[in-house]
């Protein structure tokens, strides 16, 4: 089962069982019974997961999968423009587009501050004895107001 199919069945089930708990309570307090004042708890904690389950299965979004793209770590994020993955050293050529469009694709407006987001795909390579330097293999611009990933030349030609 898909995250969205369990938040939808969640909700449902809470939905369902809040309204059970309300009518419970109610009668309760008609007919003075001691255990009313639990219910009341417990009739609030349902109702505020049944809210909470419905808020989130409002704004999920599932993560954006690119064909041809592997799953690499994010190594460096400054949460205003700049958006960093390592890759392995037996990292695919072919891969490298793919890739910085998956991860391009899973930026969202929410956490970052600035309207566009650099993202680049670098890998290490040794030059010396204990000593690596990063090489870019490729970077694209999230425009996170228009929600679209430009290719780093044709903003550059753009602007």
């Amino acid at each position: 089962m898909s995250i969205p199919e369990l938040i939808e069945t969640a909700t449902g089930w809470l939905a369902w069982s809040g309204l059970a708990l309300t009518l419970m309570t109610l009668i309760a307090f008609l007919v003075r019974w001691g255990q009313r004042f639990r219910l009341v708890g417990v009739t609030s904690f349902t109702l505020l997961l049944l809210a909470s389950c419905w808020a989130f299965g409002v704004s999920y979004t599932p993560p954006l999968k690119v064909e041809g793209a592997l799953v690499v770590p994010v190594v460096f994020d400054n949460s205003t423009d700049l958006v960093v993955a390592q890759v392995p050293d037996d990292f695919p050529d072919e891969a490298v587009e793919a890739t910085l469009e998956q991860l391009a694709g899973n930026i969202h407006r929410g956490g970052y501050n600035g309207s566009e987001v650099h993202v680049r795909l670098r890998r290490l390579e040794s030059v010396g004895e204990g000593v690596s330097q990063p090489v870019i293999l490729g970077e694209v611009i999230r425009d996170l107001r228009q929600n679209i990933t430009l290719p780093l030349a044709e903003k550059s030609d753009a602007g």
